[in-house]
């Protein structure tokens, strides 16, 4: 076996592997569609090896040569489709369909053209480029690029006009005075070398752009209130903090809001009404919130929202209104009253965070002692 042959039974080992990683990676991610196209792609691409080998030792490589290119096509596309999905720009099916049919149709039609020919090699390599240079324009405008995203997308593209140069190659150095010749030539070495290294290039930055996918959406859920569907106290104090960095300087307030009698609606009603109340309540907080501010659920049944740029008459009116849609929750039964306290502070400055806190939650304290179900506004400015 020469080298361009042990170098196609590395690209279908690599190729092969990869695909079964993608579908382990697709049983434990919410990118499940992405994963699995992306898997099942590098999988049938794997099988375009064996179809060359055949092509060089079988008595009809005609057939293994057009089962090489429609091997390596299908599975472009199914990457093309899995990246696609996961970007949120695929393309319709019927589209992929007639560009596969189409594009093996031509494979058959330029089979006979002299080998290494600029017709042949140009017209054979162009589906391939076609297939990546589209994934690339799917990563690389995305609205929310991140770095892994702009080198997959660098990368898409130059494996995409890899397939122009290899065909200027072919032209160059010559392919074969036939398709079985090929894996004797030193165009083929090239070539394959060339594939090795971009298929494993592309697959590990797919495989690290869906392990990050899988690290943020943990990180979501442990910052994730799961009952009331907010920010917990972490994620809160996290997000306020980066606003005040984004402008330390301005008119912010903070409300803290509690649930009135709590412990006496899990003693009377049991813990499924009590929380049953924390999940309407964060469904209420959620709704009425500003687009701006950002709410959390900072202890059992304690509450606090941040209101950037907003002035104190206006973020007492937002804890009136929370304190009104309170009263009116939905789902709970006909003898229970939910009620709520808050307590609004207000601060100019990042290093004023704390004090503002102590002081709402001081005017808080102090509407519960003044009878609950109200708002008071914290004494002096923070």
């Amino acid at each position: 076996m020469n080298g361009a042959a042990s170098l196609l039974v590395v690209n279908f080992i690599i190729a092969a592997s990869f695909g079964a990683v993608f579908v382990v990676v697709a049983a434990h991610s919410r990118s499940r569609r992405p994963a699995f196209w992306i898997g099942a792609g590098f999988a049938v691409a794997s099988l375009s090896a064996i179809c060359e080998l055949l092509v060089a030792y079988s008595f009809t490589p005609k057939l293994w040569a057009l089962g090489a290119f429609s091997t390596v096509l299908i599975g472009m596309v199914m990457l093309c489709t899995g990246i696609g999905e996961l970007y949120g720009k695929r393309l319709p099916g019927w589209i992929t369909c007639v560009f596969v049919g189409a594009s093996v149709v031509l494979a058959y039609l330029i089979f006979d053209l002299p080998r290494g020919t600029p017709p042949q090699a140009f017209l054979y390599q162009t589906p391939f480029a076609i297939v990546l240079l589209t994934s690339a324009v799917t990563v690389l405008p995305f609205r929310k690029r991140s770095l892994i995203d702009r080198f997959l997308g660098g990368l898409l593209l130059i494996t995409g006009l890899h397939f122009y140069a290899k065909a200027g190659l072919a032209v160059i150095a010559g392919a074969g005075a036939s398709a079985r010749d090929y894996v004797h030539t030193d165009y083929a070495l090239i070539s394959q070398s060339a594939t090795a290294v971009l298929v494993v290039a592309v697959g590990l930055t797919l495989l690290a752009t869906l392990i990050l996918a899988i690290m943020s959406d943990q990180q979501d859920e442990s910052d994730t209130d799961t009952l009331s569907g907010l920010p917990n106290r972490r994620k809160f104090e996290r997000t306020v903090q980066s606003m005040l960095a984004r402008a330390p300087d301005g008119k912010h307030a903070i409300i803290l809001c509690d649930l009135d009698h709590f412990k006496t609606i899990n003693d009377t009603f049991g813990h499924h009404i009590g929380d049953l109340v924390i999940r309407e309540f964060g469904r209420q907080l959620l709704h009425h919130l500003p687009k701006e501010a950002v709410a959390g659920r900072i202890g059992g049944e304690e509450f606090a929202v941040f209101v950037p740029n907003t002035e104190t008459d206006v973020a007492v009116g937002l804890a009136q209104t929370m304190r009104s849609a309170t009263m009116k929750l939905p789902g709970l039964p006909a003898t229970l009253k939910v009620t709520a306290s808050f307590g609004v502070s207000s601060l100019t400055s990042a290093s004023d965070l704390t004090e503002a806190h102590r002081k709402a939650d001081m005017a808080l304290y102090q509407a519960k002692n003044a009878g609950r179900n109200r708002v008071k506004i914290a004494r002096g400015k923070a």
